[in-house]
């Protein structure tokens, strides 16, 4: 008898050439509705399986392959004479091969479907086939997508294969009801699935473990660059990174950050790249030791260079791209870790996920960058043009900064950070001592409004000449009022920048 193999997909990728292949493996293809008729177009013969059931197609198609000479042919078990004997009686054949992807639930979802328009979009037969087809795995090839239909065809009667196939196809129902359960909730369910564990060098300490998952459907865009013998990543590493990359991710001038322990050491823009890594090095060069050093333009061999004769010690450098010269270098420093990410598009739809109290903490993306627009000038005293430009450049800084956070800033240079202080007027106080003489004529940022004026007061005695605040406090006519006292501009952002 010849093996028999059921195609429904709704992405046709590829679908063609993985039906001609299975025909000449001697497979009968059986088909429904879109699928038979793109087969049939390109000259591939298809047994529809309304043929199979004796029963037509139904309620505009809802129901098409739920039918027990379907589900039979893919649920039982080879070999048990009970089941072979039953199969026989009910005159059901085997179905050797299930290929089916689903309804694109999640891509109308996105795209702002509702009501009975994404209710449609449910895909009802294609989960039942793929789980059946995956639980009875010992004995059916199960496919959920279409990167898969080479190595089928080389290896479908490859128990190992057949099984890994199976829980691909447990992942993706999972992911795909989670969808439905997040868009139909308004969120107020959550499916959110981890999936391709990796095992960190450690967890936060070297006597904790660490592992690091993707979220189900969302691969990371970052990769390892030089794997050879360069130590593993471990859970600081990836936090460190993952604020390192947001934080320049945020700028859209060539900018490069120094990180410690997730805050930044300092940050600084620069028309050339190489020259922005210097100034945000120079920082802070006490704290950047052990640094996390991210760039938002390709890693130049100059700047692999300036690592290696500074001997900066670096745990992990990222960059959306190193050129060649660059990689070379790098093998002279063999324990720097080396990633490559590509920057997101920021839109607020990114969901951030931190676990609390043995729960989860869910939240959207803080998307807001400012502009000059933005700014609502509330002093006599206006800032000049390049003190807005340099506001601009330490509220991008600042929102990136664990809060109490102050950031002083000059020439889109940070040259104070004060970070994660129960007290603001102790950020400023921070920020300033790190400053130093470069505070003369810098601007600060504040992450959020001054409950008092005593931060104002604390700047002003180290020369800075303009404040960016959010504004809202019961007391901003005080604190606009030290600022016009002491001859210090200050602008309203109207919005907050907390980071905890």
């Amino acid at each position: 008898m010849k093996r028999r193999a059921l195609l429904s997909v709704s992405d046709k990728t590829g679908i063609i050439d993985f039906a001609k292949g299975l025909t000449e493996a001697g497979f009968e293809i059986l088909s429904t509705g879109g699928t038979k008729k793109a087969l049939e177009e390109a000259g591939i013969a298809v047994t529809a399986v309304e043929d199979v059931t004796k029963f037509p197609e139904c309620f505009s198609g809802r129901v098409k392959t739920l039918h027990p000479a379907i589900a039979g042919g893919i649920l039982f078990r080879r070999g048990d004479k009970e089941h072979e004997a039953q199969a026989t009686e009910l005159d059901i054949a085997p179905i050797d091969l299930v290929c089916v992807n689903l309804y694109p639930f999640e891509q109308a979802a996105k795209e702002g479907a509702e009501g009975a328009e994404l209710i449609e979009q449910i895909d009802i037969g294609g989960p039942s086939l793929l789980r059946a087809a995956a639980k009875n795995h010992a004995h059916v090839t199960v496919v959920c997508d279409p990167t898969d239909y080479g190595r089928v065809l080389k290896g479908m009667d490859d128990p190992a294969l057949r099984e890994e196939l199976a829980a691909k196809v447990f992942l993706r129902t999972a992911m795909y009801d989670a969808a439905i359960t997040t868009s139909l909730s308004n969120r107020k369910h959550n499916g959110f699935l981890l999936t391709n564990g990796t095992e960190l060098r450690y967890g936060e300490n070297p006597h904790q473990w660490g592992m690091f998952y993707e979220a189900a459907g969302c691969p990371p865009g970052w990769n390892i660059v030089q794997q050879d013998d360069r130590k593993p990543m471990s859970y600081l590493n990836i936090l460190d990174a993952d604020g390192a990359w947001n934080l320049v991710c945020d700028f859209d001038k060539p900018t490069a950050a120094c990180i410690k322990h997730a805050n930044p050491s300092g940050v600084a823009s620069h028309e050339d790249i190489s020259e922005a890594f210097q100034r945000s090095y120079d920082t802070d060069k006490l704290s950047a030791f052990g640094v996390i050093i991210s760039l938002n333009r390709t890693c130049t061999a100059e700047i692999v260079q300036k690592i290696i004769d500074q001997k900066i010690f670096a745990e992990l450098l990222i960059a959306p791209g190193f050129d060649k010269e660059a990689v070379e270098l790098l093998k002279k420093r063999p324990k720097l870790r080396v990633i490559e990410n590509h920057c997101p598009e920021k839109n607020g739809e990114q969901v951030i996920y931190r676990t609390a109290l043995s729960g989860v903490l869910v939240q959207n993306e803080d998307p807001r960058t400012l502009t000059k627009e933005d700014l609502k000038v509330v002093t006599e005293k206006k800032p000049s043009k390049e003190e807005i430009e340099d506001l601009l450049f330490a509220w991008l800084v600042v929102k990136h900064a664990k809060s109490n956070a102050i950031v002083f800033a000059k020439n889109k240079i940070s040259v104070g950070i004060g970070t994660g202080q129960t007290s603001r007027v102790d950020a400023t106080l921070i920020a300033a001592r790190r400053a130093g003489e470069r505070a003369k004529d810098a601007v600060m940022a504040s992450d959020a409004f001054f409950p008092f004026a005593d931060s104002v007061e604390e700047a002003a005695k180290h020369g800075i000449a303009a404040i960016v605040q959010p504004g809202g406090s019961v007391r901003d006519d005080e604190v606009i009022a030290k600022a016009n006292e002491l001859g210090i501009a200050m602008v309203f952002t109207g919005v907050r920048g907390f980071r905890h």
